[in-house]
């Protein structure tokens, strides 16, 4: 063998073992399972991150879409069964139709026999008929309610500690609906057994505003609703939420203690009119009878009782503070 056919086989040989090495080197230096890893770490974070857009995307279009239907349960049109629950009354259809047609045949009869006038007696009767029920009605539903207000932030108290205790949702439903004040007790006993018909617990405290319409029921429901689509710390949500009721009816009491002195105000400004009326009437009757014996008298206390009542809305108008 030559040296030409050596150093030929040299130079094969080294050329072999470079194109070799060029191939083998990112596998043997491991550059590759670098890359590799480097590709593996990107591509779940971006997908990652898609997810969490997504997932915020649909937990926003969730509560969008619970905000939307509690907001037309509040638009809903009530009828008189709901306004008859609302009030805390077990009365049916019929009887509060029996109740206003004796209620209209007693102030009808009233006021004719009192003013010996047809017209009167109509009034009473209308009166009678659709005024003093559906009063009847709201008065009942105002104290129903304010008794509410008082004892709601302690059931939601009572469900904070039994989570926080490790007790169900449920278990701390059933303790409010046992050992709670009326109208709360009767209240969570109809969410109990509107779940155990089936129905979920979002939408049974959503149903809660329509017995009780106000603030703090439609507060509970939208924080169950929300939790329940969204998930989080419930016990820490209902904490929040108990501390604000608290709040607001400490704003209450002190808007309601500041303002006594203009409501005091305006009843006696309000019963100023009719009360020196009755006393001349006392002193001279014959002096103020001409108010109601004469035609113009008769317009006058129709002018004066118009502008009377004007006064008094007015009044009330600027001292209820709504919270």
């Amino acid at each position: 063998m030559n040296s030409s056919t050596l150093a030929i086989a040299v130079l094969a040989m080294l050329a072999v073992g470079g194109v070799v090495y060029a191939l083998l080197y990112p596998t043997l230096s491991g550059e590759k399972r670098a890359e590799k890893r480097r590709k593996e770490f990107a591509g779940p974070s971006t997908m990652r991150s898609i997810d969490r857009e997504a997932q915020a995307r649909a937990k926003r279009g969730q509560v969008a879409q619970s905000l939307k239907e509690i907001e037309n349960r509040e638009n809903a049109k009530l009828t008189l069964e709901a306004r008859i629950g609302q009030a805390g009354l077990s009365w049916t259809r019929r009887k509060y139709y029996v109740i206003c047609a004796v209620t209209a045949f007693v102030s009808g009869l009233v006021l004719l026999v009192l003013s010996g006038n047809l017209i009167m007696g109509a009034a009473g009767l209308f009166i009678g008929a659709l005024g003093l029920p559906a009063w009847f009605l709201k008065h009942c539903k105002t104290k129903r309610l304010k008794r509410f207000a008082i004892e709601f932030p302690n059931a939601l108290d009572v469900i904070v500690r039994g989570i926080k205790a490790g007790l169900p949702v449920n278990d701390c439903l059933r303790i409010i609906a046992t050992e709670a004040v009326e109208p709360v007790k009767g209240e969570f006993r109809q969410i109990i057994e509107a779940q155990a018909l089936g129905l979920p617990l979002s939408e049974a405290a959503g149903k809660l505003y329509e017995r009780m319409p106000c603030a703090e029921a439609n507060f509970f429901g939208i924080v169950i609703a929300i939790q329940q689509k969204t998930g989080g710390n419930l016990s820490e949500t209902l904490a929040n939420l108990s501390r604000v009721l608290r709040e607001r009816r400490k704003m209450r009491d002190k808007i309601q203690a500041v303002s006594m002195e203009a409501k005091a105000s305006a009843g006696i400004i309000a019963a100023l009119p009719p009360s020196v009326a009755f006393l001349v009437y006392l002193s001279t009757p014959r002096y103020i009878e001409l108010l109601w014996l004469t035609q113009m008298g008769k317009l006058a206390l129709v002018g004066c009782g118009i502008w009377m009542l004007m006064g008094v809305l007015i009044m009330r108008k600027m001292i209820n503070f709504e919270i």
